[in-house]
């Protein structure tokens, strides 16, 4: 383990601890303030939140409200004991998480001081917390920030050479996500290899400072595992499966196991990890500075090597001076330890995942965050003003999107999302309460789930899968079933994506990442012989309140609208993309 300076074990050495946990949940809930009271968003609202809501009434750790996906019940746990202890509402389910984030940010705090410096410890948690997606994430009722806390808590015990809280650490964080197995094995596997040099390769195991354990102690990292399988054997006693429902397990793991899939997501998912919301500002400035470091370095070695120190050019001399003089190197074990979990994720969430979701990452990110400050402050004489510029990147990230297309909740988009939902449930509620509204998931729980916070009632759903031009044929072919529909944006699009403009990109991303295209509301409501009677729209999304034209209890004049509206509405698949061609060539206005 690194040379750096002792951390009593003694009740004395909490006191920092605790200051610097309260100094951080106390930042994070004032920067967090005016997001505490949005209803839920997304994965919140359609698993995590009922989820938890049932072990709040009902005490059972198998959710009923909606299909079981086998996630361990940690975080659900946490949020129904919040609300046992105070009240069920947003703002205590934000709070909740943001005390668990506070407590990630703590272990992070400690791992960066022991492999690096105070300093380093610092700039390493103000820009992670600053990152767009940790940001976002860090208030959210969803299992990521949770896996984001223990995992450091892990790596910190382990790096501190405190085995056995390590395991405690990793034994909690694969029940509060399962996913996190990989870090456990990952250090399981490093204390094997030291090992295994060790074995036949002393000298070099002395050089790299490798741990020398027995295979027993290796072997004790997998005692992390027993509660997260007792966990599964539970949950099939129950239900019957193992890791979830069928459609679940189909969509995570069956579905993403081709090689041309598992290949184009190691790449993404490696982005997310280091470059992913303005973070290749901070790893490419990284990159540069080794590069321009060990370059000087060479140069100096060549002129001592040729002449004396005073005879050399003084712009070298000054250089060397400036590179390396204010900061040690992370040790190479532990880099190589950060590296191969950050690794070891990559890898995991290139097989296993439907979604190409950046929050799945984010235990990995701060890890490169603090390699990256750390190269910032050994070979940048004046680090604090990278830092500040790459402080300032992330900010703009998280306030402006790029030209490409994002989840929502990859930085502020998804409290427009989220207000915008708002309004229209809203409206709805109340100029159609007794009607039947057509709608895709997420409006179809927000507005059929009162204890979500759109609406006060639950209002009758006819649910389709989303808005493109399949299901509002689908939907065209019934449309006795429904009065009203709520048409939005089901993913972010920008108005001019970069990528969409290279070849087979639309195909690989529909292909192997369930990519489509939502029709324009005023299509929709073409299609559906309806008119718009209210929208909202912000760069990338938008939502409108439909209301279908018929004439009510007058049946005999049914048919007559449908024969009038049928003639100028498209009928058919063909019709419609090119009625979407001639949108785009600005034909139609």
């Amino acid at each position: 383990m690194p040379r750096k300076t002792p951390h009593p074990t003694s009740g004395a050495s909490l006191a920092p601890a605790l200051l610097v946990f309260a100094g951080l949940f106390a930042a994070l809930w004032l920067t967090h303030l005016p997001l505490l009271r949005l209803p839920y968003f997304w994965d919140e609202a359609g698993y995590f939140i009922p989820a938890a809501r049932d072990i709040l009434l009902t005490g059972d750790l198998i959710p009923h409200t909606t299909l079981s996906n086998a996630h361990p019940p940690l975080v659900m746990l946490w949020l129904a004991l919040c609300w046992k202890l105070t009240a069920y509402s947003p703002l205590v389910t934000r709070t909740a998480m943001l005390l668990v984030a506070a407590f990630g940010f703590t272990a992070l705090w400690l791992l960066g001081r022991r492999v690096a410096s105070a300093p380093v410890a610092a700039a390493t948690v103000v820009l992670t917390a600053m990152s767009p997606t940790i940001f976002s994430q860090s208030v959210m009722a969803q299992l990521d920030i949770a896996a984001f806390a223990l995992v450091l808590w892990t790596l910190y015990s382990h790096i501190a050479g405190r085995r056995w809280q390590a395991i405690i650490f990793a034994a909690l964080a694969a029940v509060a996500k399962e996913t996190t197995v990989a870090v456990t094995l990952t250090l399981f596997g490093a204390d094997l290899l030291g090992w295994c040099v060790y074995r036949w390769w002393p000298a070099l195991a002395g050089k790299w400072c490798l741990p020398r354990r027995s295979p027993l102690q290796c072997s004790a990292y997998l005692l992390a595992l027993l509660p997260l399988v007792g966990w599964y054997a539970y949950h099939f006693h129950r239900t019957g499966h193992v890791f979830g429902n069928p459609d679940y397990l189909r969509y995570n793991v069956g579905a993403t196991l081709t090689p041309v899939r598992i290949g184009f997501a190691g790449l993404m998912r490696l982005w997310h990890a280091t470059g992913y919301m303005n973070l290749f500002v901070l790893t490419s400035a990284a990159l540069l500075l080794i590069w321009d470091g060990r370059r000087y370095t060479r140069i100096l070695r060549s002129q001592q090597a040729q002449q004396p120190i005073s005879q050399q050019q003084p712009h070298i001399r000054q250089k060397m001076a400036d590179v390396g003089h204010v900061s040690e190197p992370i040790a190479a074990n532990v880099q190589l330890l950060l590296a191969a979990v950050v690794l070891a994720q990559v890898a995991e969430f290139s097989v296993v995942g439907g979604a190409l979701l950046a929050r799945y990452m984010i235990p990995a990110i701060p890890l490169v965050i603090l390699l990256a400050v750390n190269v910032l402050r050994r070979y940048a004489p004046r680090w604090q003003w990278w830092v500040a510029g790459c402080a300032a990147a992330f900010l703009a990230a998280l306030f402006f999107n790029p030209p490409w297309s994002i989840s929502p909740e990859d930085n502020l988009t998804w409290v427009q999302y989220v207000r915008m939902h708002q309004q229209a449930a809203r409206y709805v509620e109340r100029h159609y309460p007794q009607d039947r509204i057509l709608t895709a998931w997420t409006a179809s729980d927000e507005l059929n789930r009162p204890f979500l916070g759109y609406v006060a009632k639950p209002l009758s759903i006819v649910r389709l899968e989303n808005f493109s031009a399949e299901e509002i044929l689908r939907a065209q072919q019934q449309p006795e079933s429904f009065e009203v529909v709520v048409a939005f944006s089901t993913k972010y699009e920008p108005p001019h994506g970069i990528f969409q403009r290279i070849p087979g990109w639309a195909y690989l991303q529909t292909r192997y990442f369930d990519f489509h295209r939502d029709l324009p509301a005023a299509t929709i409501a073409r299609m559906l012989h309806g008119r718009i009677v209210w929208q909202e729209a912000t760069t990338g999304e938008w939502i409108a309140v439909i209301e279908i034209e018929k004439i009510r209890n007058a049946e005999f004049k049914v048919p007559e609208l449908k024969a009038s509206k049928l003639a100028s509405a498209p009928s058919s698949l063909p019709d419609i993309y090119n009625e979407l061609n001639r949108l785009r060539e600005g034909v139609l206005h």
